[in-house]
């Protein structure tokens, strides 16, 4: 059985850390596994969706397998580890693939530990179990958040939470972390990926092209200054005239505006000029 699940139904695409006997814990098998899945999902114009879950019922992901990736990074801690890391986050999309521009769900059914909290803020939409927690255990062992871990605390949570996690290595619960907006909702165990598919639904009644350039234009606007937020804005958002729906749209429109009067638009009637 692969480390690493992927399945396609439909739009939505269902990605699962797959060794619930270690708290799906990302090996470097997993780690590769991981990478090829993201890729494909990114190119696949099939798929527009996805959602991250864990097997089993215990966690979501407890982070890295430290007895594969431990031995490697000590063996390499030299000047350039930090340069190699740069791009070879762990999972994919906590950095390195983390401008795929469709919209990934973390449906968190259980611990979400170190590395497997990174790869949760790195989705763009969290549901949480009821049974679900949350921590930054790294500090026990001797390190800290290297995938992403602080950036995205302090973005999605605010430094205050991301500090007591980071300081105290103490975890939280799922009540805890919606109140921090860590997750949008908390549901019963039970019916998490249902909730997850509901959200999935949602965001596929929308236009694709309008959710990836939302979602581009959310990511890139994070720690500018004001006016060039609001330049990006105005540039990914005018681009939408640009959208065959959009340009439908306006044909709709004038089609009922001139609804009962001589020369509809497109007729090359007094109504076109």
């Amino acid at each position: 059985m692969p480390k690493a699940l992927y399945e396609k139904h439909g739009r939505i695409a269902y990605v699962t850390f797959n060794r619930p006997e270690a708290m799906n814990a990302i090996d470097l098998e997993m780690h590769e596994l991981l990478w090829d899945i993201w890729r494909d999902f990114r190119d696949d114009d099939a798929v527009e969706v996805a959602i991250l879950t864990g097997a089993g019922d215990e966690a979501f992901c407890a982070g890295a397998d430290l007895k594969t990736h431990l031995p490697h990074w000590v063996a390499h801690a030299d000047a350039m580890l930090p340069r190699n890391k740069i791009g070879d986050g762990l999972g994919g999309i906590t950095r390195g693939l983390h401008r795929i521009y469709k919209p990934i769900i973390a449906a968190v059914n259980g611990w979400a530990l170190a590395g497997g909290l990174e790869n949760a803020l790195a989705c763009d939409i969290r549901i949480a179990s009821e049974r679900a927690q949350f921590g930054s255990f790294e500090v026990r062992r001797g390190f800290h958040h290297g995938d992403g871990g602080i950036v995205r605390l302090v973005n999605i949570c605010g430094a205050g939470l991301a500090l007591e996690m980071l300081l105290t290595g103490e975890p939280i619960d799922a009540e805890r972390a919606r109140q921090a907006n860590m997750v949008s909702s908390v549901v019963a165990h039970g019916n998490l990926m249902e909730e997850a598919e509901k959200v999935a639904a949602q965001i596929l009644r929308n236009d694709p092209w309008a959710i990836r350039s939302a979602k581009e234009t959310i990511l890139n606007v994070i720690g500018r200054p004001l006016d060039d937020q609001l330049a990006y804005e105005a540039f990914t958002g005018y681009s939408g005239a640009a959208n065959p729906p959009v340009r439908q749209l306006l044909g709709r429109f004038y089609d009922r505006t001139d609804e009962g009067r001589a020369g509809r638009h497109g007729d090359g009637g007094p109504a076109d000029g």
